[in-house]
């Protein structure tokens, strides 16, 4: 199976940015892509570097947005992953993966679990943890364990969506640099966050997707200068082998995945079946003091 993860740099505008990944969506489909995955909040910029309720705003266009993209996955046939801002409620807004199948329909969703809310990133004002679970998105392409950023370092959501069947991990992901850190702490965070997310891939046989932003974006507040997205998006087989990866500039990441490489791995490697699970009551306590 061909898949492609849609890189994009924030076109100063909603109506911008949307227009070219719909572009490459194409690209990708006439390419013989069948899973495509795009960026976390791929229609607008990242607004979560400060706190400002008129963000909120942008939740509103929440069911026009499912029915748009549903559309695009049709019209491509391909299965799209997206990652929207969705409100529930008045006053409650979740970080969502909306997952549309090759005929437009709606194959599932996930609420981001793990929010982070430091300097930059202050997702906490804006979403509240998701109560759907980890579990696994059926759709034509097989099961998917969708993920969002902040997941990505949690092994336990990897493990739970491996236990419930899915056959690929995918992770919408915005994450970047600080300009004014040094060149040794930005290689460090960005060889944390491949090593983590491969590490995952290697503990399930199961192959990892990860899609992140690029680009400047610029702190609306004025409170810090902006977060540059180191882009990196990357696929790993069940192995952790890199099958290809991206630079620091917009690209559309070509992979193809044969699922019965998942089988082999773990055939060899039964890291599943060796687990001592009746030893494993603490990892659900917080810490065992």
């Amino acid at each position: 199976m061909k898949i492609a993860l849609i890189q994009k740099r924030y076109a100063s505008s909603k109506k911008r940015t949307v227009k070219k990944t719909v572009k490459d969506i194409v690209t990708a489909s006439k390419a013989g892509a069948k899973l495509v995955v795009l960026q976390e909040l791929h229609q607008n910029e990242y607004f979560c570097q400060s706190e400002d309720v008129k963000f909120f705003e942008y939740a509103s266009s929440w069911e026009k947005d499912i029915a748009f993209w549903g559309k695009v996955a049709k019209e491509n046939g391909v299965v799209l992953v997206t990652s929207l801002f969705e409100r529930r409620a008045a006053g409650l807004y979740h970080n969502t993966a909306v997952v549309f199948d090759r005929d437009g329909s709606l194959a599932g969703k996930y609420r981001k679990m793990h929010i982070p809310d430091d300097p930059g990133f202050y997702e906490k004002f804006y979403f509240t943890e998701g109560d759907l679970g980890f579990e696994p998105i059926e759709t034509s392409v097989g099961k998917l364990g969708v993920l969002i950023c902040w997941d990505q370092w949690y092994p336990e959501a990897a493990r739970l969506m491996t236990l419930r069947g899915a056959e690929l991990l995918i992770y919408p992901t915005a994450i970047g640099w600080f300009d004014e850190d040094s060149k040794k702490e930005k290689k460090r965070q960005l060889d944390a966050w491949i090593t983590i997310q491969r590490s995952h891939a290697i503990a399930n046989g199961i192959p990892v997707l990860s899609c992140n932003r690029v680009g400047f974006e610029q702190d609306s507040s004025g409170v810090m200068d902006g977060i540059r997205f180191w882009g990196n998006s990357f696929v790993c087989d069940p192995q952790g082998e890199i099958m290809t990866r991206a630079g620091e500039e917009e690209s559309i990441l070509y992979a193809t995945i044969n699922p019965q490489r998942s089988k082999e791995v773990r055939d060899i490697w039964p890291f599943l079946r060796d687990r001592r699970i009746n030893g494993y009551r603490d990892l659900v306590k917080r810490y065992c003091d």
